[in-house]
């Protein structure tokens, strides 16, 4: 028996064009598990409305953040990640796949069986479980495998939003970046993706692990009570969203008198458009605006050695008995 460790990743347009983008988009928001409207709803919006006027502002965005030489940061630092893990666990083949994008996620797991791999821990890069994402990813995973002849065995890694390798490592991350500020910050803010609330009304207990993600780095960071909030960001639509929501936040901060904000994004396991633009640059933008003088956002995960680390540990974990 041979066994292997996958990666899912949610995936990244391949290029900072519009082209690239309405292709991007068009599988994105055309899942039912991110986006919950009936299709005959839905469809004429997004092909006729949304996938003509969008793809060139988020072509933009991208732009803002695509390095010359790495290109998009989520898929450069997904497949460090991969290859740092790698490193750490030599006898165990370790890949990586997109849910969008390149690499996709059916040439890898095809690729994976193709190699003999009968027995395969999946660890869908997302801490926190929701609809939209955990189980989106576990959707195009087990799709695929609707159509292979020989389906390995598979194990899929719980989400770790409680995890004490993963607190750890996020506890290490923000601390490494606060020593480096020349300033010392007056607030601190855990700012996750939203979800509709209409999404957690109907069960997702996504809320209910950012709770926990951010009382567990609490226990460990220690911050005041009085110098943190927890916030939501990535707003998209018209209904109504998990709040607080992190702009607002920002700028009643900002006028309160907290002019120097350090923001923190626990529930990305790689930076990505939603942290290094939306909170680097749009979100800073407006707390500045607001009247804030310092703004830091904190690097997530990325390939930092305690995420390595923490990574093996919960895959470990996860394949006792086949790993081990």
């Amino acid at each position: 028996m041979s066994t292997g460790i996958l990666l899912i990743q949610l995936g990244t347009p391949d290029a900072p064009t519009a082209p690239a983008l309405k292709s991007y988009l068009r599988d994105f928001l055309g899942d039912p598990r991110v986006i919950d409207v009936p299709r005959w709803k839905w469809w004429p919006i997004l092909n006729l409305i949304i996938l003509n006027t969008r793809p060139a502002k988020s072509a933009a965005k991208y732009a803002r953040i695509w390095d010359p030489v790495t290109g998009s940061p989520l898929l450069h630092y997904t497949r460090r990640q991969t290859g740092l893990l790698q490193q750490a666990m030599p006898s165990v083949p370790i890949r990586f796949g997109m849910q969008i994008g390149n690499p996709p996620l059916a040439s890898t797991v095809k690729q994976m069986i193709a190699e003999g791999l009968d027995r395969i821990v999946v660890l869908p890069m997302y801490p926190q479980y929701s609809n939209t994402t955990t189980a989106s990813a576990t959707d195009s995973l087990f799709k695929i495998l609707m159509n292979v002849r020989t389906v390995p065995a598979i194990r899929i890694v719980p989400p770790y939003y409680d995890h004490p390798a993963y607190l750890d490592a996020m506890a290490t991350v923000v601390r490494d970046e606060i020593k480096q500020l020349s300033w010392e910050p007056d607030h601190f803010v855990y700012s996750f993706h939203g979800i509709p609330q209409r999404y957690a009304q109907k069960g997702d207990p996504y809320a209910t692990h950012v709770v926990r993600t951010t009382r567990g780095l609490q226990d460990r960071l220690n911050f005041p009570k009085h110098k943190w909030t927890q916030t939501y960001q990535s707003l998209f639509g018209r209904e109504e969203w998990l709040r607080p929501y992190t702009d607002d936040v920002l700028e009643r901060l900002a006028k309160s008198g907290k002019k120097k904000v350090f923001v923190i994004t626990p529930g990305f396991t790689a930076d990505c458009l939603e942290t290094i633009d939306e909170i680097g640059h749009e979100s800073k933008e407006h707390f500045l605006n607001a009247g804030g003088t310092e703004f830091h956002q904190c690097q997530c995960l990325n390939d930092h050695p305690a995420w390595i680390e923490a990574m093996k540990v919960i895959v470990e974990e996860e394949g006792r008995g086949w790993l081990n």
